[in-house]
């Protein structure tokens, strides 16, 4: 791929900005952050541009929070002025980069997501025998900072913009690797594995492969090719200083089903993962004591349950629904 120039005067032209500044707010309008920024629009987006023309713009200090799902979890969520850069930014470079990648890989792009991944897997679960399924050892912490300055410059000679990528990667608030949380994160972490990607399905010859994020599997009729696929795998990651994770790369008969982003997928049918049920139904009547208590109103919680119902009806659970939803009531005291 030749490597990209000329993308600083479209990143800092006010029109990006305020593209920017539109994303970066979706479902976040009630924010106090966001309608401060939104207060003065016009004048906060001047500065953010001028800052970042004249080189002086700073990150600002992130806030960290850690979520409890299946296992803990760390997030930092940068300040509002810094999201709508990040968003600047990626709304040029990341369209470019994105046509590098390789169609199976499946998080955080357009017209892709969790559920395009799964319908993939099982479609070639139809297929194939054995299922390969394979993570990566705290990938975000891992990511080698200059290792990944050097790929990014691979694609970009820019040097404004690598200046900018550079910043953001320094100023996390991490000592190594990058947050979780960050949109630039989300990208950052589909560039690194690039090279991986292209690997295992160009060089290796692997068709049936699909990544989502640090998970990946690989499919065939042969566990003994797979077995040699985990091993190639590992010396892979190697190179770009991740560590496969010991405990979790196992080569399962596909009409076993596979534990896949939330779901046990088999050939012909899904399930959705029982932590996944029991999570959500204690989430559910927890709703209901708050509504009843009138601590929280049904459109705090709706959002909620509508994103669940959403990603459980991607699996066979109609009479499950039907069960959850039969054992709730929603009244005021």
């Amino acid at each position: 791929m030749k490597r990209l120039g000329n993308l600083w005067h479209q990143i800092v032209s006010f029109e990006n900005f305020y593209l920017a500044y539109r994303k970066a707010k979706r479902g976040k309008q009630h924010k106090a952050s966001v309608a401060q920024f939104t207060l003065n629009l016009e004048v906060e987006l001047l500065r953010l541009q001028q800052e970042v023309v004249d080189n002086t713009y700073q990150p600002g200090e992130y806030r960290l929070f850690t979520i409890y799902e299946r296992k803990p979890r760390q997030i930092a969520a940068a300040p509002f002025r810094d999201r709508v850069l990040h968003h600047a930014l990626l709304n040029i470079v990341e369209p470019l980069l994105d046509r590098q990648f390789i169609d199976d890989s499946y998080a955080c792009r357009k017209n892709k997501g969790v559920h395009k991944a799964v319908a993939r897997y099982q479609q070639w679960a139809k297929r194939y025998r054995y299922a390969l399924k394979m993570d990566i050892a705290q990938y975000f912490p891992s990511i080698n900072r200059p290792v990944l300055k050097d790929k990014i410059q691979r694609y970009i000679k820019d040097k404004q913009v690598l200046n900018l990528f550079n910043l953001i990667i320094d100023n996390a608030p991490t000592t190594q690797g990058i947050p979780i949380g960050n949109l630039t994160s989300q990208f950052l972490a589909n560039l690194y594995l690039d090279d991986f990607d292209h690997y295992l399905k160009e060089k290796l010859q692997m068709p049936a492969y699909l990544r989502y994020v640090d998970d990946f599997v690989v499919l065939g009729d042969d566990k003994n090719i797979l077995q040699t696929i985990k091993l190639a795998v590992k010396d892979k990651l190697a190179q770009d200083l991740l560590l496969l994770h010991p405990r979790k790369a196992h080569i399962t008969p596909t009409s076993d089903g596979l534990d896949l982003l939330g779901y046990q997928v088999f050939p012909h049918f899904r399930r959705l993962r029982s932590d996944n049920i029991h999570r959500f139904n204690r989430k559910l009547h927890q709703f209901a004591k708050q509504y009843a208590e009138g601590q929280k109103s049904w459109v705090d919680f709706n959002p909620s349950i509508q994103s669940w119902i959403g990603h459980a009806s991607h699996a066979d659970t109609m009479e499950l629904r039907k069960k959850i939803f039969s054992d709730i009531v929603f009244l005021r005291s």
